[in-house]
């Protein structure tokens, strides 16, 4: 057992730049992790397996957090299943508005979530911000998945009015301050993941997106990073390459850029067969840094024996979904503008509603992959 999961099992049940901003006391960034202390936290962590965790009754953030829909029965029961299979951490998304509307219930059941977390073993990489999918998140209750459709309700956070006016930004430090004091030296959790895919070209909703959204969320990237690094936590921040990692991944974009120059670990996003997944994380380890690839499994390009190769290169292993549910994510992107036949393998997602396994030989891999088995 890793001094990671010893120490979660302790736990268990325990609860200087403006950027067009105006003026404003400029935050006092920590210094990046040297590499040095970026390795000794990967040997004190040990190699993660896990999933981009959401409950299967929650089809976004919203549904995950909000009072009226927050289901700490199902979670408890979803990570216990997690568990079985052999995973030691999962990916949690966050959400600026659940905080905005109710600071203290919110912060309050991310300390149970990962309370529950803890009980099964299984460490917490929380993202602060998400820029993919709908980009009008309202609070309240949400509407009903659209049937057959991937994601069809997920937020992205902060909107994009909120994006687009500068003068609004400052409104997300309380929220990134608050997430960090409450959990910034919590053993539970591993690392932060500060943003989802910021740039992304979001094709299922770009014509509400903001205008000019590459250049204006770099901008706020930059400044989100700046509160984080201020907050100085324990564990060590990072955001994800998602574009064209594969080869000098900081040309792909000023996000990407960012990313690699700033994360203390670096993550990246990869759907590639393994090919393209080799290739990438030849190309990131020139850094020095540990990795972790955040996103990863998306049948048949991107299949679950690609844990093979990252657990040999020592590369941390989150795949997209863990149990068919709300988000839909069994079925392909693809999905937004065409059909997807009945008998198509599933994209994402490893377990039935029921827990039982949609492929017994994915799960016997993971099982035998498992620093915890």
């Amino acid at each position: 057992m890793t001094s990671r999961l010893r120490s979660l099992a302790g736990v268990a049940g325990a609860a200087a730049r403006t950027h067009g901003l105006g003026r404003y006391a400029p935050p006092v960034p920590r210094a990046r992790w040297s590499t040095e202390r970026a390795h000794r936290w990967a040997d004190e962590t040990g190699w993660l397996l896990g999933c981009n965790f959401s409950p299967s009754t929650a089809g976004n953030q919203l549904e995950l957090w909000q009072a009226a829909t927050f289901d700490p029965t199902t979670i408890d029961r979803e990570l216990g299943w997690a568990a079985d299979i052999g995973m030691n951490g999962i990916r949690l998304f966050l959400h600026d508005l659940a905080y905005e509307v109710e600071p203290s219930g919110f912060l309050d059941r991310v300390d149970e979530v990962l309370a529950i977390s803890a009980g099964h073993g299984i460490s917490v990489v929380p993202v602060l911000f998400d820029g993919i999918w709908d980009p009008d998140p309202r609070p309240g209750p949400q509407r009903e998945p659209r049937p057959g459709i991937h994601n069809s309700t997920w937020l992205q956070g902060p909107g994009a009015a909120v994006v687009a006016d500068r003068s609004r930004w400052p409104s997300l430090r309380p929220y990134v301050d608050a997430v960090l004091a409450r959990f910034g030296t919590d053993p539970r959790v591993v690392a932060w993941d500060l943003f989802n895919e910021p740039d992304s070209p979001n094709p299922a909703y770009a014509r509400r997106d903001p205008a000019h959204k590459q250049a204006l969320v770099g901008e706020l990237l930059e400044v989100v990073w700046d509160w984080a690094e201020a907050a100085d936590p324990a564990q060590p921040l990072t955001v994800g390459v998602f574009l064209f990692p594969r080869r000098r991944a900081e040309a792909a974009s000023p996000v990407a850029r960012t990313a690699i120059e700033r994360s203390d670990i670096i993550s990246f996003h990869s759907y590639a067969d393994e090919a393209g997944l080799v290739a990438t994380i030849d190309d990131l380890q020139r850094h020095g840094r540990p990795l972790l690839c955040t996103e990863w499994m998306g049948r048949p390009t991107s299949p679950v024996a690609l844990a093979s190769v990252l657990h040999d290169r020592g590369v941390g292993a989150f795949v997209w979904g863990l149990v068919d549910g709300r988000t839909q994510t069994r079925y392909p992107w693809t999905s937004w503008f065409r059909r997807t036949p009945a008998d198509r393998p599933w994209f994402h997602e490893l377990l039935h509603a029921d827990g039982r396994p949609y492929d017994q030989g994915e799960v016997a891999l993971l099982r035998e992959l498992s620093p915890r088995i």
